[in-house]
């Protein structure tokens, strides 16, 4: 059999991030893979601020009062609303991944329904949590 070789990606990153005409579904797929890397690059960050406190409580305490400019709580906050859309999406797609909100197969009739179409409800149950979540604790963030 004739190896083909590797495809050609003419799209670039906008291949990665668009798939389709699928609608909102491909949307929170962009954003869950956006917040996942966003998770990623703070968690070096997090990690080293964490390990000031080896040094010291007057070490520790110094660090604290530098991070608490206005931009930098904003920035916590952003980085707060990406881990509560993309644990809650996750959440989402667990289920969805282990069959739940699909539904039952059936005879397949014209037009034919997808089982995105039957999991539409879930995502917006789920994206009206995640809001929610999001604004109460912008409360608590920014207020």
């Amino acid at each position: 059999m004739e190896s083909r070789g590797p495809r050609n990606n003419r799209q670039g990153v906008w291949g990665w991030l668009s798939g389709g005409r699928y609608g909102v579904e491909r949307k929170l797929y962009i954003l869950h893979r956006l917040s996942g890397l966003a998770l990623i690059f703070y968690l070096p960050l997090h990690v080293y601020i964490t390990s000031i406190r080896i040094k010291g409580s007057e070490e520790w305490e110094g660090i604290m009062r530098s991070l608490h400019h206005p931009i930098l709580v904003f920035g916590e906050y952003l980085l707060f609303m990406a881990f509560a859309f993309h644990a809650l999406n996750g959440l989402r797609l667990m289920l969805t991944e282990l069959g739940f909100f699909i539904g039952k197969a059936g005879r397949p009739i014209y037009p034919p329904v997808s089982s995105v179409q039957k999991q539409r409800s879930l995502v917006w149950l789920v994206m009206i949590i995640a809001a929610v979540v999001i604004l109460v604790a912008g409360y608590d963030f920014l207020i």
